[in-house]
């Protein structure tokens, strides 16, 4: 789709599609006042100013909308209108040894019950090896810098998924 198209669709079409970039309820309704838009670098800045200018909670909204890094079943399951997505994102997961993925299962476990909301990191290029190694890096974080951490990983996998909106 080009920035032309995105900006000529009707409201209910639009939504649809930023809601595939970011899961947050605010975000997309944020996004979908600022339309018509000049040109991409104004579409990628305001999205990622609108989504800095969001609540905790809103983050912690988006964040339900992604599997958790190598749950490859929960890509088909409960993920169907990101899955292609997702799937290519966390594509290094699916050639990695039993070992590594138990131990992101059990780092996935552990994080989730610190923090209270999904390992989040922008899966794209990192290999399951790399992904592992940040859990057990970020494990150790307090909840407000693993907050911002977070934050700015879902930043970076809705501008990818907005790149890939916009070249499908």
């Amino acid at each position: 789709m080009t920035l032309v198209e995105l900006n000529t669709l009707p409201k209910p079409a639009l939504t649809d599609a930023l809601r595939k970039c970011c899961g947050s309820t605010a975000w997309v309704e944020a996004m979908s006042q600022i339309f018509p838009l000049p040109d991409k670098q104004t579409l990628f800045a305001q999205a990622a100013t609108i989504w800095r200018g969001l609540s905790e909670q809103d983050w912690r909204e988006a964040f339900t909308h992604h599997p958790k890094i190598g749950d490859i079943n929960s890509l088909k399951e409960k993920f169907a209108s990101t899955s292609t997505w997702a799937a290519g994102e966390q594509a290094a997961v699916q050639h990695s040894s039993q070992a590594v993925l138990e131990a992101l299962a059990e780092g996935n476990t552990r994080y989730e019950e610190k923090f209270g909301y999904i390992f989040i990191v922008c899966a794209t290029g990192k290999s399951a090896e790399e992904m592992l190694a940040l859990l057990q890096a970020r494990l150790p974080n307090e909840p407000d810098q693993e907050m911002k951490i977070a934050m700015g990983e879902q930043a970076k996998i809705t501008q990818i998924r907005l790149e890939k909106l916009l070249a499908v």
